[in-house]
């Protein structure tokens, strides 16, 4: 893998963590444009995802601030409500992660026709969530953070964008838009902090057979590649989501959705 590839996939990661357009169905198809798999995909899609994970912290810090005062003052406020929700959110994709990890990793290999067969569910939804006019909830309950939670253990498959589903979801359950997205990017931090250090084990373990071909200054400029484009659209997003335009999304998602079928088709 070249710098400029790294630089690219890592653009690519960093911009559709966040943008509801799928970030592990663009990096296949990315990965796939640039024959990169196998050891040396697993290695980068590890670092990159960290780096989109410290992008969240980033922008969101006052938000995790003010979770991490409140957690501190050992009772049942605002806080811990919010924490207990993030918690019960992680609960469908933890069953996934611990019961299903080999299957949804047997579909990742799969090829491209289900990931663009994914965006077309991703465009969907998108469009109904923006048409659809529920009534608006003040808080998002521990049903709705568990339902949410659902969607977010559907987006395992590849194509199908996390935050696209999860947003969508919310909005369709008549939560605020306000809250919706910060939420939705603070309940992926666990999840994706736990499968980098199972896939990192995966790798230590792996490591006497065959390594990484990855280069270090090839991880180095993927990492800060998606750490600066995740902080971008961490923060474009949450005003995206505000305004309600998904829809342009839903537009695109269908786009690129239907060129990869064509794509693995022929």
């Amino acid at each position: 893998m070249s710098w400029l590839e790294a630089f690219i996939l890592g653009m690519i990661q960093g911009l559709t963590e966040y943008l509801p357009v799928s970030s592990s169905g663009h990096l296949a198809i990315g990965s796939a444009l640039f024959g990169i798999q196998g050891e040396d995909n697993l290695t980068f899609t590890i670092v990159v995802h960290v780096a989109t994970v410290l992008s969240t912290l980033v922008i969101l810090w006052k938000e995790i601030d003010w979770i991490f005062r409140g957690l501190f003052k050992f009772k049942m406020n605002d806080e811990m409500k919010y924490v207990i929700n993030i918690l019960i959110s992680m609960i469908p994709i933890g069953i996934v992660g611990v019961f299903f990890k080999d299957k949804v990793e047997e579909i990742f290999g799969s090829g491209l026709f289900i990931v663009g067969l994914m965006l077309l569910v991703t465009a969907s939804l998108l469009a109904f969530s923006y048409f659809a006019k529920p009534r608006t909830k003040e808080h998002i309950s521990m049903k709705d953070a568990f339902i949410i939670g659902l969607a977010q253990a559907c987006a395992v498959m590849p194509g199908l964008s996390r935050s696209g589903s999860t947003i969508a979801t919310g909005l369709l359950l008549g939560d605020k838009k306000e809250k919706l997205a910060q939420f939705s990017f603070l309940m992926v931090i666990p999840p994706i902090l736990g499968e980098a250090l199972l896939d990192g084990m995966k790798i230590v373990e792996g490591a006497a057979e065959a390594g990484s071909d990855v280069s270090l200054m090839a991880l180095i400029v993927g990492f800060l590649s998606a750490f600066v484009f995740g902080c971008l659209a961490c923060k474009w997003m949450i005003d995206i989501v505000k305004k309600g335009k998904l829809i342009y999304f839903a537009i695109y998602c269908a786009i690129v959705g239907l060129a990869t079928l064509l794509f693995s088709l022929f």
